[in-house]
Formats: C-alpha cells, structure tokens, sequence
C-alpha cells in the first residue's frame, strides 16, 4: 500500500510542476494546454517504464486514481497559482520531490517484474525524468537532463544505494525512505552549493 502512494504523490507532484511550467510560459490562456503538460509530465516517466517492461494495460489505464491525482495537481496550481509563483523555486521543489519519489518507484516495480538490480536503477532514472524532458520539451526549455545541473545523477545515486541497501536485509520501508531522502537532498544542496558537473570539453574560444 505504501509504494501505491508514494506512486500517487510523485504523480501529484509532478503534475504540479507541469501546470506551473506551463503557467510561467504564459499558457494560462487555455486550461487545456496547462492540463495537457501536467498530464503528460505526471505520466510520461511511467508510461516509458511500463511500455519497456512490458506491463498491459499501462498503469494510468487501469487506474482512474492516476487522473483523479494529476486533476488535483492543476487544480492546487489554478487555486494556489498566485502563492506558487511568487517564490521562483515552487517549480523546482515539486520536481525535486517527484523525481526523489518516482525514482524509488519505478526500481521497485522493475525488480517486482524480474529485471535485473543494475538495469532497474536505469529504469528508475527514467521514470524519474522523462515527464520532466517532455514538459521542457512543450514549454521550449532546454531539458534539465542537458544541462550541467546535478539531476539525473541524484536519481542513479538514490536508486544505487536502494540496490545496495537491500543486500543488506533493511526493512523495506525504510530503504525506501532513505532513497527518497538522498535524491532530494542531492537535488537540493546541489543547486545551494553551486555543484555542477564537469564540462567534457571546454568550450573553444
């Protein structure tokens, strides 16, 4: 039941985070376009692991809550817009905490379908931060994945230490937990500190 709601928030979460990019590109306009990136944002990373894995039907599908979670995503965004976008970092947060929460997710149902450790801390990478270069993609943004931020890289750190922590027997819940909290925590102090990752190559003059 616990892993149904963390999927729940993640979807929560990011719907939020679609429906503030779209509103901060001006997209208010039409409730359909604020809708339709928030769907697709809170979807995306697990329709992408779901198609790989082979799951049918795709768990949205199935699962009216899925819409019902993201419905209420836009709405707190319509309501709340004003408070949201006043602090510049309210988009930030809600993807922090939906990337923390559907990395976890998305490595616990690829080993639930047999995948291998390594290969599902991909998947939960993915899951992670596919909606998030979509809604980059609609709002024309260049994808966080692309640039030199520390994003992807605190999804693999989180879903790496869930991997090793559970050869170690700890209690589920609480490698859950501990996942979540270093891929937020990554994610935050990161952007605090100014951590960036190394250029490949240095720019020609």
């Amino acid at each position: 039941m616990i892993y149904y709601w963390i999927d729940m928030i993640g979807t929560f979460m990011f719907a939020i985070s679609g429906a503030l990019a779209a509103w901060d590109k001006k997209m208010y306009h039409d409730i359909f376009g604020v809708s339709f990136t928030a769907f697709v944002t809170a979807i995306g990373g697990g329709t992408l692991r779901d198609v790989i894995l082979g799951i049918h039907p795709i768990v949205w599908v199935k699962d009216q809550s899925y819409i019902i979670a993201i419905a209420c995503g836009v709405l707190v965004t319509v309501l709340f817009r004003r408070y949201l976008l006043r602090y510049r970092r309210s988009l930030f947060l809600f993807d922090t905490i939906g990337i923390g929460f559907y990395t976890i997710l998305g490595v616990q149902k690829s080993l639930a379908f047999g995948v291998n450790p390594w290969a599902a801390v991909i998947m939960g990478m993915m899951s992670a931060i596919f909606g998030g270069v979509i809604r980059d993609t609609l709002v024309n943004e260049i994808p966080l994945i692309f640039s030199r931020q520390i994003y992807a890289t605190a999804c693999l750190a989180g879903a790496t230490l869930y991997i090793l922590l559970g050869y170690t027997g700890i209690d589920p819940n609480i490698n859950t937990i501990i996942g979540i909290i270093l891929i937020i925590s990554i994610r935050l102090f990161s952007l605090r500190k100014g951590w960036s990752l190394p250029y490949l190559e240095k720019a020609r003059k």
